[in-house]
């Protein structure tokens, strides 16, 4: 077997009897960790530890995954204005969050006779979150309800808002003029004689 040791040097290919009275000569265990190669390759360490690692990695691995999940909105054919801009901004920020929003429009009663109301609220809907997400399909009814699915564009393809431009302070005009508050001109004014 190709040997190496608990400081990843090779030590060369050596019988499997040399190798456990090394690992036993140092306290730490032989573990085999190519055995298809061709000769099979063990390794020197502290089994224990090394798993220890392992099950670390994963862990942090996990941490980093971003789970999405769905969030829905329910809406009317006629919302108001205002409930509309709050629902809208709440669907905005779970698409900036990475997750999925499920848009769903009610109609009760005679409301049905008016789907197209409907798909004018979801057709705006998906405008005004156009840099965000993007919308699976065309609006479908199931029962009473007419329903979109829009999900969050991948980071660096949204539209990025515009920052705002910083009002220059007096401060900022100081430093400009190397540490020196602004002379502003004096002006005199003459009375006129009586």
């Amino acid at each position: 077997m190709l040997l190496i040791d608990e400081n990843g040097v090779k030590m060369g290919v050596i019988p499997t009897v040399e190798g456990i009275r090394l690992a036993e000569e140092r306290q730490l265990d032989l573990v085999e960790v190519a055995p298809q190669a061709n000769p099979p390759v063990c390794r020197i360490l502290d089994y224990g530890k090394y798993r220890y690692q392992l099950q670390k990695k994963e862990k942090d691995a996990r941490k980093k995954q971003k789970v999405q999940a769905l969030k829905e909105m329910k809406m009317r054919p006629k919302i108001d204005e205002h409930d509309y801009d709050f629902k809208v901004r709440a669907i905005k920020g779970f698409l900036e969050d990475g997750h999925r929003v499920k848009v769903s429009v009610f109609f009760r009663g005679r409301e049905m006779s008016f789907l197209n109301k409907g798909e004018e609220v979801l057709a705006r809907v998906i405008a005004d979150c156009d840099g965000l997400g993007k919308s699976e399909g065309n609006p479908r009814m199931e029962g009473r309800y007419m329903r979109i699915m829009l999900t969050p564009l991948p980071p660096g393809q949204g539209k990025v808002a515009p920052k705002p431009e910083k009002k220059e302070t007096a401060r900022t005009t100081e430093q400009k003029n190397n540490g020196k508050p602004k002379e502003t001109p004096t002006v005199s004014v003459e009375k006129p004689a009586e």
